[in-house]
Order: structure tokens, then sequence, then C-alpha cells
């Protein structure tokens, strides 16, 4: 993949996590700082999420610990054990909030 390719793949995630912020009824607080995304819960809890460019990856910073995301097979997918972006940042945002959270594509 090319930076390019890389740059538009990952803006085009964080730019669907925070629509879905956007959208969402869940007490979310977000910010966006150049490639760094904030997810702020109303227990003081945060999620970083941040692109990569060097290593061509999206990082996870949550409570569950740090998780890198690599674009495989069409998707965004933890480098350890595979699960989709998506899916994880919900399982994360969900264990955080104390409610259910659904980011998708």
């Amino acid at each position: 993949m090319s930076d390019n390719e890389y740059l538009t793949r990952a803006e085009a995630a964080l730019a669907a996590v925070e629509r879905t912020l956007d959208d969402s009824n869940a007490d979310i607080e977000f910010e966006r700082s150049g490639n760094v995304l904030t997810l702020e819960f109303e227990n003081g809890t945060k999620i970083i999420v941040n692109l990569q460019p060097p290593m061509r990856e999206i990082w996870i910073a949550a409570k569950a610990g740090g998780f890198h995301f690599r674009f495989t097979d069409g998707a965004w997918r933890d480098t350890r054990s595979g699960t989709e972006f998506f899916a994880a940042l919900s399982d994360y945002a969900t264990q955080q909030s104390g409610e259910a959270v659904h980011f998708e594509p």
C-alpha cells in the first residue's frame, strides 16, 4: 500500500468513528487533533485512536490495552488477534462507557 492509499484509508476510518459519535446518543465526548482522535467517557476514561503513518497502522489505546491495526484483506485488522478495527473499538468503547456503542465503516 502506498503512503497515499494508507492516508486515504486511515483518514476514512477516523472520519467513520467521528460520524458515528456525531450521530450517536452515547455520552462520549471526542476531540480530533491532527492524526489523534480522543474519546472521553462520562466516567473520565479515554480511548485514544491515532494514525501511525511510518508503520502504516492505526493504534488504539484503551483500558483494555494497546492495539495496532494494519489494513489486511480489505479491513483494518489487529496485528496480533486479527480482530477488525470497528468491532474492536465497539467492544472497548462499550466496556468503558457501560452502554452499547457500535462503530462501523
